[in-house]
């Protein structure tokens, strides 16, 4: 059976699962919207925190990132890794016993104001948008190569879908989906690893394969021949490292602090009974996301070598069915700047890794002398090749010639990744609204019924502000990803740590922090990412630090506000500083509650 009927059925059966779980476990009242009823088991529990974190950005396009950095790349495996470790012994169990809803209710009552809380929603806000169009761009990409349809098509596709069971099921539903989206994603991918893993060294445990001898070249390490390809072709040794070592050491902390300030994880600590379950359920979670995390640099090296092995100095004419395939979808490009006919995938080593990727504008309809598209304004170096990096996880299978099921499988997966974080995504933008600005705000006398229809509602508006991101999104999936961390590191982070460790912290000092943190994060993004106020170029950065980085220095200036700040003006209430007291101590949680 082709590879093109499989998918269809693949993706059916998973679809077919994922609404029927909908439909099975739809919320009936705000609680079994928010925390799916605060009754789920540790064991589920983790299995859906992992799947809500392992989104678009670490199936799809984290192994894309690293495939075409090489070492620079494993900033994004230490910071998503390591963020997750410090949320979940630092943050999560202490934010479980306080036992809210959201992570504006616990700004909004630990700072005893409704500005607070105000600040807090358009912080969620900001990183949830930002985080879900990198999802959505995800969705478009896997739908546009496999349903074979346009990218803006497989958007709106995916956002039809995830609306029908975040709307109809809330957390409760989300939950459960979560779990099974969780067995596919990760199902996923494991078998290409697998297979490729043996095909290339003879070794099937991937994470063990990238540090063997060839199968066709026994004398030789797959890691050396991977250096000695890049330094050819003129770019950096795969495993060296060339970028600015203050940029690494700020992405790295940016994406370790920003995951734990991450709404939609934090709230996944509230769908547990006991603090105790809260621990194991990070527990789960982590195993979860290590199974994944261990294998990518796997997956990303072995993806970059049979790519490399498959196109370079190779006859355009001779190319697999997959080069022109997704050459037609417009993620993958080449310019015969010789005229020669073949492909020359060269490059200059330079500070940052092989950067020479990303897909230019093309002509309509016109084709080139050998039938490529063509490109409108080609770069001036000596690369002809352009390469998208979200599609070196959904191209590995077939780059490898793996069997047309596996081909399949993967599609699947990536669906199954970006459609779980999307769900979670969507239901902290909802309960933002809903909860913290309509009941807790606007319209206190709301009823339970009125609350369930306002997050519907919310859920409904956030989903095409999401899809419109999806389609003109501002970059590949992990960078814009990463901006999302920047925004939670700015903001979120300090006012939770110093609510949950200071007690003397007070609501002056929490607002001041949050408002110049996100300020700095939004005008250093939006100057250095699209253009504003001047923009500018990488020589121009602060401190040689990237706006996918910058979110450490902007999370120290929070800090630094925020109790200086705090120092000059008056201490919290007593009842304020007691309930500190109270969070910090291990036992005596009760169940997560909207008061």
């Amino acid at each position: 059976m082709d590879s093109q009927t499989l998918t269809y059925i693949f993706v059916g059966i998973s679809f077919a699962i994922y609404i029927g779980i909908a439909i099975w476990s739809r919320a009936g009242s705000t609680k079994e919207f928010y925390v799916a009823g605060g009754g789920v088991s540790p064991l589920a529990n983790g299995m859906a925190t992992a799947a809500d974190w392992m989104s678009a950005a670490s199936f799809i396009s984290m192994a894309g990132i690293i495939s075409f950095m090489g070492y620079d790349g494993s900033v994004f495996l230490m910071g998503w890794t390591g963020g997750f470790v410090l949320l979940a012994l630092l943050l999560a169990p202490y934010l479980r016993k306080f036992g809210k809803f959201t992570v504006p209710d616990f700004i909004g009552d630990r700072y005893y104001s409704k500005v607070a809380r105000s600040v807090a929603v358009i912080c969620a806000l900001l990183v949830s948008f930002t985080y879900i169009a990198g999802q959505m761009r995800g969705v478009g990409v896997v739908f546009s190569r496999f349903l074979e349809v346009e990218i803006e098509t497989g958007v709106i596709i995916g956002m039809i879908i995830v609306l029908f069971y975040a709307v109809l099921g809330g957390m409760k539903g989300i939950t459960y989906t979560q779990v099974a989206q969780y067995c596919v994603l990760i199902f996923a991918f494991l078998v290409p690893a697998i297979f490729i893993s043996f095909q290339v060294t003879g070794n099937p445990i991937p994470m063990f394969g990238m540090g063997d001898t060839l199968v066709n070249q026994p004398d030789t390490y797959m890691l050396d021949k991977l250096d000695g390809l890049s330094q050819e072709l003129g770019f950096n040794a795969y495993t060296e490292g060339s970028k600015n070592i203050v940029d690494v050491f700020a992405i790295t902390l940016a994406l370790m602090v920003g995951t734990a300030g991450l709404p939609h994880v934090i709230v996944r600590f509230f769908t547990v009974k006991r603090v105790r379950d809260a621990r194991k359920s990070a527990g789960f979670a982590l195993l979860f996301i290590g199974i994944l995390y261990i294998t990518a640099p796997a997956v990303a090296s072995f993806g970059k070598l049979n790519m490399l092995e498959t196109v370079n100095k190779k006859k355009y004419t001779d190319m697999p069915e997959w080069f022109t395939t997704w050459e037609d979808l417009g993620l993958l490009a080449w310019t015969d700047k010789n005229a020669d006919g073949k492909i020359q995938y060269l490059g200059e080593a330079k500070e940052g890794g092989d950067a020479l990727t990303g897909i230019p504008a093309f002509e309509e309809k016109a084709r080139g002398n050998n039938g490529e598209r063509i490109v409108k304004n080609p770069s001036n170096n000596k690369n002809e090749l352009y390469v998208d990096q979200d599609i070196m996880v959904l191209a590995n299978p077939e780059i490898a010639k793996l069997p047309n099921w596996v081909i399949a499988l993967v599609a699947a997966g990536c669906l199954a990744a970006a459609l779980s974080t999307a769900a979670g995504l969507l239901l902290v933008i909802s309960s933002s609204v809903s909860h913290d600005l309509i009941k807790k705000m606007v319209y206190p006398k709301i009823t339970d019924k009125g609350e369930l229809i306002a997050a519907r509602l919310s859920s409904v508006a956030a989903v095409v502000v999401a899809g419109y991101f999806g389609i003109n999104p501002p970059g590949f999936v992990a960078a814009v990803v990463a901006l999302a961390f920047g925004l939670a590191a700015a903001s979120f982070f300090p006012a939770i740590i110093l609510g949950i460790f200071y007690k003397r912290m007070n609501k002056e000092g929490a607002i001041a922090g949050m408002v110049v943190g996100i300020s700095l994060m939004l005008f250093y993004m939006l100057k250095f990412k699209f253009d504003f106020f001047g923009g500018g170029t990488s020589e121009d950065w602060w401190f040689g630090i990237s706006p996918e980085g910058f979110g450490s220095v902007a999370m120290v200036v929070n800090f630094v506000v925020s109790i200086s700040i705090s120092k000059f003006t008056p201490a919290p209430p007593q009842n304020v500083q007691d309930m500190v007291e109270n969070v910090r101590i291990p036992s005596g949680a009760g169940e997560a509650t909207g008061h």
